[in-house]
């Protein structure tokens, strides 16, 4: 366990920590502890990239850890699985049966057993810390964890060379910035503060993302494009850059490479074959042209929204292109971010002991088709079936693609699972055990970020709740019950916090501080040295066309193409409820009180083609399945597109499902990863179809 006690103190007294959650802003936060309990968490001031502010989410953070529902002792299923039905058991019943199952899978290979998570923290310790360590002993089956941000990091590497970028706070002095595939009044208010900084000093403004957002709603432009298409935007304005030569030659020439070969395919895109893959005009986009190619400090803050389709990867190479074109990077307040979390030095190999496989080379199962992996027999090409599953940090049953799929997988008698979680999730029904864990206020842990670049310490504020113990205590639990006896499982958290980066990071200073900037370049590609083999940002990449693939980014058109299904009409994207992050905080009541229910937002055309009214319950489908929410009629929906907001808790559903019944476990170009915004579904109004429904 952890080598600092915590101790209730009588006076109020504030800790500083790190929020957990899967968002480019990584806050440092202070929480206030009165009498041993938190009263408060708020954003430091302290920190530049906090400056004392919190999203409306995080600012609730102790309703969610006191929550009324919240899992404080070990549960054993006693009903069927997906009932729900439990009972409590002792931490040392719980661990000894656990540890027996696993123990005899593994004797037989381990491979049948099979690690799910993913961001519920994004913490170095909690997340892959621990867990890596006990999973690589034991030699499980490897899980790639692909379900948000691969295909647009593959893009990325090919391009960049890695998941870096221009840094976030020079955003405030850009005067022009593309805000493409991302909400950020929602999802990263601190960039947000930044982007109106700079629109005060006159910078304009532009929105590019098929649903008309909370952000597009104050920017100077909104450019609603069709899912998928993206890329085609790219090259046309590469188009209208070499036909009107707002190019920079010198930083082409010297710091490039494949421009030849990339000038010959954006000379194919006119704006007008781009306007009509897109759905959008052709005037909008010579004139980002004109104000990309005559705009030196000019920036883009790319999110992971436009990559969650087939040809997410070209996408972002495509985009990734843009700045090296017009040599923005020479500039600290022009250049890209997608991500800057390529841009630490942190010592994996240290915190997830990849050694301890011993030589020894497990298959890896794609997160992503996790529905498919489970219903998958044994065979010579998948290996052994599933056995065992251990989720933590993550709610596959709702996060995951083709949901129908996944419960189905989750529900086979003869799979073991057990699920570390806060709360009773859709997850957590069809567990066999349920083992409560400890929330950020309760343990230590590690912090990068992907939206700017200072390291943060979480120090523990208040005593673990009930019986909850962090993940990294459960792994270490259970590798002494299974016989590890590597020196590395007793490693407490705090010491697994110091081996993430050894002394490439002051531990003093985020003892002190709870935060440690490191010293990076002001433009960190002003001269190029890309981290890519060449050192040059690479137009065509060697490493794609030694691999078979196209050496030059390209449009690739959806799986589900937009009008291409006459069944099918309207292509549906989900892109996150304003108060809620992935599942985390559908539970919370005052905040699923501003999002009461599921919604799907439709354009008023496409809804009175249906007779569908404002708040009507509808029916959305496709081949995959059905999903019944409730419809709001608006122009936040540009027309024929559907927006299904999520990501609700399949059983918090009118019909026990969520919006990800009807998206696909097909894969994107590059990175393996889940197409959620590629999916055409049509809807029509519930009652028309009542004695289809499930009862």
């Amino acid at each position: 366990m952890d080598t600092i006690p915590i101790a209730a103190a009588p006076a109020p007294h504030q800790v500083r920590g790190a929020c957990p959650h899967d968002c480019p802003d990584t806050c440092s936060l202070i929480t206030t502890v009165e009498d041993g309990r938190a009263v408060r968490v708020q954003g430091n001031p302290e920190h530049p990239p906090t400056a004392g502010v919190l999203c409306t989410k995080v600012s609730r953070y102790t309703e969610r850890t006191y929550h009324p529902d919240r899992l404080l002792t070990p549960l054993r299923r006693t009903g069927p699985k997906g009932s729900g039905q439990f009972e409590s058991v002792g931490w040392d019943e719980a661990l000894h049966d656990i540890a027996a199952r696993l123990s005899a899978i593994a004797a037989r290979n381990a491979e049948a057993i099979l690690p799910y998570s993913y961001a519920g923290t994004m913490g170095l310790v909690q997340g892959e810390g621990m867990a890596a360590r006990f999973f690589h002993r034991l030699g499980a089956s490897l899980l790639d964890r692909t379900i948000c941000a691969s295909a647009g990091a593959e893009g990325l590497m090919y391009t960049l060379g890695g998941k870096v970028g221009m840094r976030v706070e020079h955003f405030a002095e850009s005067d022009l910035i593309l805000i493409w595939g991302s909400n950020p009044i929602t999802s990263s208010v601190h960039f947000w503060r930044l982007a109106q900084q700079a629109r005060r000093r006159g910078a304009r403004l532009v929105c590019i993302d098929p649903r008309r957002s909370e952000t597009a709603d104050k920017c100077d432009e909104h450019i609603a494009l069709l899912p998928g298409t993206d890329a085609a935007l790219a090259l046309a304005l590469m188009h209208e850059l070499v036909t009107n030569d707002w190019l920079d030659h010198d930083y082409i020439e010297r710091h490039t490479l494949g421009w030849a070969q990339l000038r010959e395919r954006a000379l194919q895109w006119t704006p007008d074959r781009a306007a009509a893959v897109c759905g959008i005009e052709a005037a909008q986009i010579r004139a980002l042209a004109r104000a990309w190619g005559t705009t030196p400090r000019a920036a883009i803050r790319l999110n992971y929204g436009m990559q969650r389709v087939r040809g997410g990867g070209n996408a972002v190479r495509a985009i990734a292109c843009l700045p090296a074109l017009t040599g923005a990077w020479r500039h600290r307040a022009g250049g890209l971010l997608l991500s800057s979390s390529g841009q630490y030095p942190t010592d994996r190999a240290a915190l997830q002991r990849p050694d301890l496989l011993a030589g020894r080379r497990p298959r890896t199962i794609n997160m992503s088709t996790i529905g498919d992996a489970l219903l998958a027999p044994a065979s010579p090409d998948f290996g052994p079936r599933i056995e065992a599953v251990v989720v933590y940090n993550s709610n596959p049953l709702a996060v995951a693609p083709e949901s129908g799929k996944v419960v189905e997988g989750f529900a086979r008698d003869d799979l073991f699972t057990v699920v570390i979680e806060h709360f009773q999730t859709d997850t957590a029904d069809f567990a066999d055990y349920v083992l409560p864990a400890t929330t950020q206020l309760e343990h230590w842990d590690i912090h990068t970020t992907y939206g700017h670049t200072d390291v943060l310490l979480n120090r523990p504020a208040i005593a673990p709740m009930g019986q909850a113990r962090s993940n990294s205590a459960v792994f270490r639990a259970l590798a002494a019950r299974m016989g590890f006896t590597d020196a590395c499982f007793a490693d407490d958290d705090l010491a697994m916090c110091r081996q993430a980066f050894g002394d490439r990071v002051s531990f003093d200073r985020l003892m002190a501080d709870g935060f440690a900037a490191q010293t990076l370049p002001e433009a960190p590609f002003a001269h190029g040295n890309f981290p890519t083999p060449s050192g040059r940002c690479e137009f065509f990449s060697e490493r794609l066309a030694r691999q078979g693939l196209d050496g030059l980014p390209d449009h690739l058109p959806n799986h589900e193409p937009w009008g291409s299904s006459a069944e099918h009409p309207l292509a549906m994207i989900s892109p996150p409820a304003r108060n809620f992050m992935n599942s985390t905080f559908v539970n919370v009541a005052s905040l699923r009180a501003a999002d009461d229910r599921p919604r799907l937002e439709i354009h008023p055309d496409d809804a009175a083609a249906r007779g569908i009214g404002d708040g009507a319950l509808v029916r959305v489908f496709n081949s995959r399945g059905e999903h019944r929410c409730h419809a709001e009629v608006t122009t936040r929906a540009r027309r024929g597109v559907v927006h299904g907001l999520g990501i609700w808790w399949r059983k918090l559903g009118a019909d026990g499902t969520n919006v990800n019944q009807l998206t696909s476990q097909r894969l994107t170009d590059l990175g393996r990863a889940p197409v959620f915004y590629d999916c055409l579904v049509d809807v029509q109004p519930a009652a028309a179809t009542a004695q289809a429904l499930p009862a």
